[in-house]
Formats: C-alpha cells, structure tokens, sequence
C-alpha cells in the first residue's frame, strides 16, 4: 500500500510596506494578509508494466505467440535487444486475432472433410479382402493396416495414413471392423469382408 506524507507550506505577507504620495502626509498602504497552503503527496513509485507478445519460447516466462505483461526495463534490457518479445500495438492485436481466426477456420474446415470421408465410408458398405486359403477358415498371413490403405485407394481414390488405421488381428475369413481416427473428434468405422480364394 502506497504511504503518503503531507508537507504543508504558507507564505505570508506582512504590511510593511509603506509610501508615500503627494509629498504631503504619510500614508501607509496595507495589505491585507494572505496565506498559501501548498500540499505536497508523495507515492511510491508505480510499476510500469510493457504488453508484450513473446517471439519465441523464454525460459520462466512463457511460450511463443503469448501475450503477457513485463516490467519494462526487462523488456527493454533483454526482450527486446535479445528479438525475443515485440510490443503489443493495437495493429499486432487484430493481425493476431485475425491469425486465429484463419487458424480457426481452417481447423473447422478439416474437421467438416473428415466427416464427410466419414459419411461416405458408412455407404460404402464392406471392403472385400481376397487371401489364400488354408485349414478350415485360416487364411495365410494376415490383414495388415497398409491392405486396408490400399484398397480404399483403389475402390475411392483416397489416400488414408496407415497409421490412422486400427483393426484387430485377422488370421481368418469373417467380418471384421477396422476402425479410422480421421481427426481427433471424427472416427469412422469400415466393414472388411475377408474370404479365401
């Protein structure tokens, strides 16, 4: 909390002044007393305080694109000769805002074509896997990740990371359900029909 002392100063002035006019008598001029009171405050100095947006990672202090609040002379001392922080303007502000906004907006964009990847694997039904057959229903090998990836590109001409693919281990003919992470909020599921030759 901010102390305060109080300094009050007065000035006076005393009716010591004395002319005289016309040579004749003496006359005396008064003036009347007047006293100044002067009130001097003194505060603790305010901290001054720089909104700045980091360049790049600082250590103990954050990570790039965040905006904080610095003292100013270690902005001027080190952030700013050093290029790793940048004066938050007002003009900063809505290219950052209109940043995130595109950002945004691509995101959504994502998110809506894998839905719709999505919708077209619901109607597609199953995909045929044709393999060599063996004992009973035992086929040799198996289904990997990469088959599913490669027929799907076949069958709809689209490329699919196997790595986004997951299915259970399949050594024999049936149905089975491989499943793909297309976006983190979008999951589709695929029929695999597999049957031997």
């Amino acid at each position: 909390m901010a102390s305060s002392t109080a300094l009050s100063l007065s000035w006076s002035s005393s009716p010591c002044w004395g002319h005289s006019f016309n040579g004749g008598g003496n006359e005396t001029l008064k003036v009347p007393e007047r006293r100044f009171n002067f009130e001097v405050v003194s505060q603790k100095k305010a901290k001054k305080l720089r909104k700045v947006i980091l360049k790049e990672d600082v250590t103990d202090l954050g990570k790039q694109g965040q905006l904080l609040d610095v003292k100013a002379g270690f902005f001027r001392n080190f952030l700013l000769p050093t290029g790793k922080a940048q004066l938050m303007t007002p003009l900063l502000l809505k290219e950052l805002k209109m940043e995130d906004e595109r950002i945004e907006a691509e995101k959504q964009r994502v998110k809506e074509e894998a839905q719709q990847l999505a919708m077209i694997f619901k109607s597609v039904g199953a995909f045929k896997v044709k393999r060599k057959g063996g004992k009973g229903k035992l086929i040799f090998g198996s289904v990997t990740a990469q088959d599913v990836v490669d027929i799907i590109k076949s069958q709809l001409q689209r490329d699919i990371d196997k790595r986004l693919v997951s299915l259970p281990e399949i050594r024999e003919t049936g149905e089975y359900i491989a499943e793909l992470k297309l976006h983190p909020d979008v999951t589709a599921q695929v029929k695999i029909n597999v049957f031997a030759n």
